[in-house]
């Protein structure tokens, strides 16, 4: 697969712009070819941007939410028209493979502005009861305004859906920053949404650095509403600058997987490949750490093993046969190289991998590894690693397991294995996580279900999937109606 690099605009206003003379530049991971470039956008077009969203959010709020659905409806349609163009670019220019997990994104990305043009029709209101027998009162949900949205470059096509969708089809505007890495995909579902119809203003793209543009976005007063999913650090950055707008913050995870000593072995071992391997290990929901009964520990490990060799491929993103694709940048690939080499260092076992693969176009094709005998203090198992790694501990007991997940900062997700449903029930409710799978990959989620940390960790607040933005993206609005004398 092959592509012609071309220079790609950004859309303000409701044309599509280059800003300033300055350009990026795309580079593919999986070849490391420039691919395209976008503009380098400034303070100065966010603010425009802003402006724009501000002048159309009105006129769109005041359409019925019908109309808004096909308009969301439209959006599908092109994207199912574009999918293999869709898909050809998020193995491109993010790296993953093309059969196995790029046209399933793009099935999911059409599935999330369907659901909100649906669930948009579905906003309810109530009518409580007066103390005043001659007055009713009304209690409705009504847009917010503008929706500043930051989003990350892991799921470039599925998480700027989970908020943008709902943004727009609950009534708002939207003022779109992207992640840099993975711009041309943002290009290509721009291009869906822009050729859907939608009034001039009412949604835009600024191409940029985060430092710039999603910073703009963020302390803007133009922004009534700020959604982010990324790192941690960023989110905290981003909260500050929109201290006192609504916000929804979707950050990081280090999502334990706990097996525990009555586990279904095979099962846990096969879904633990979904949980490491499953966008390079890139996910927020990743496995980042294996917690493994000591009773269990030696089979678990052989299982495991065992499935890699007979499943894994590592290859180009191309090609039909690839289950795992290159990280998508250096900065990436770095992390994962410094957090096995300080495990080892500090006593864990390599079983398997360990490094940069070699005979690929890029350094950024990265062995599946497997590490054994991890400490809890190292940093390959309490942060966030971000790439194809299986930290396993051995644990000695269920109440050991729960110390170690629940002492963690972050509260995302938590996965946990054992054929008592009842055990692992109580297990689930005291795990302090926003979301946990019983036996089940802790990669593994439905777009219409609420998702989201638990609160007071550090991975963030609100929910996404589905409806939930629109409590976000919506504010109650009550309305005294006096019936007369």
């Amino acid at each position: 697969m092959t592509t012609r690099a071309r220079d790609h605009g950004m859309f303000i206003a409701g044309s599509w712009t280059d800003g300033t003379d300055t350009r990026m530049e795309a580079v593919s991971p999986g070849t490391g070819e420039i691919i395209g470039t976008v503009p380098e956008g400034s303070r100065s077009d966010v603010q425009k941007a802003i402006a724009a969203a501000n002048e159309a959010w009105p006129d769109w709020a005041a359409r019925s939410p019908f109309e808004r659905a096909a308009a969301m409806e439209r959006i599908v349609e092109l994207i199912t028209e574009r999918r293999d163009q869709l898909a050809q670019t998020l193995t491109l220019d993010q790296g993953k493979p093309l059969y196995a997990e790029a046209y399933g994104e793009v099935d999911e990305l059409a599935e999330y502005f369907r659901m909100a043009g649906e669930d948009a029709k579905r906003i309810e209101g109530s009518m409580p009861p007066s103390t005043d027998a001659g007055k009713r009162i009304l209690v409705y949900r009504v847009p917010r305004g503008v929706v500043g949205v930051i989003t990350p470059w892991n799921w470039p096509y599925t998480m700027p859906a989970e908020l943008i969708a709902p943004a727009l089809a609950s009534g708002n505007a939207v003022v779109w920053a992207p992640a840099p890495a993975t711009s041309l995909c943002s290009v290509e579902l721009a291009g869906c949404i822009v050729d859907a119809g939608l009034p001039a203003g009412i949604f835009n793209m600024i191409t940029g650095p985060g430092p710039v543009v999603g910073d703009e976005i963020a302390g803007n007063g133009g922004t009534q509403t700020v959604a982010f999913i990324g790192s941690i650090a960023t989110g905290q950055k981003v909260s500050e600058r929109a201290a006192g707008k609504a916000l929804l913050l979707e950050m990081g995870g280090n999502g334990p997987v706990v097996v525990l000593d009555n586990a279904d072995i095979e099962a846990a071992a096969k879904a633990s490949l979904e949980s490491a391997f499953l966008c390079a290990g890139q996910s927020c929901t990743a496995g980042e750490r294996w917690l493994v009964h000591e009773a269990v520990h030696g089979a678990f490990m052989d299982n495991l093993i065992a499935t890699i060799k007979q499943t894994v491929r590592l290859g180009d993103p191309t090609d039909r046969a690839t289950t795992l694709g290159p990280l998508n940048n250096e900065a990436t690939a770095q992390k994962m190289d410094r957090h096995v080499a300080q495990a080892l260092e500090e006593g864990a076992e390599l079983i398997t991998g360990g490094g940069r693969a070699s005979g690929f176009p890029t350094p950024l094709y990265y062995e599946p590894t497997v590490l054994d005998q991890v400490a809890h203090g190292m940093e390959v198992a309490r942060e966030e690693t971000f790439g194809p790694v299986v930290p396993v501990t051995s644990i000695r007991s269920e109440s050991e397991a729960l110390q170690l997940v629940n002492s963690s900062p972050y509260g995302l997700l938590v996965s946990v294995w054992t054929e008592d449903l009842a055990r692992g029930i109580r297990f689930s409710e005291k795990a302090q996580a926003g979301w946990v799978n019983i036996n089940e990959s802790s990669n593994y989620w439905e777009s219409h279900l609420p998702f989201g940390g638990r609160s007071g960790s550090r991975s963030g607040v609100g929910r996404v999937g589905g409806r939930h933005p629109m409590d976000v993206f919506t504010e109650l609005k009550t309305v005294v109606v006096r019936l007369g004398t």
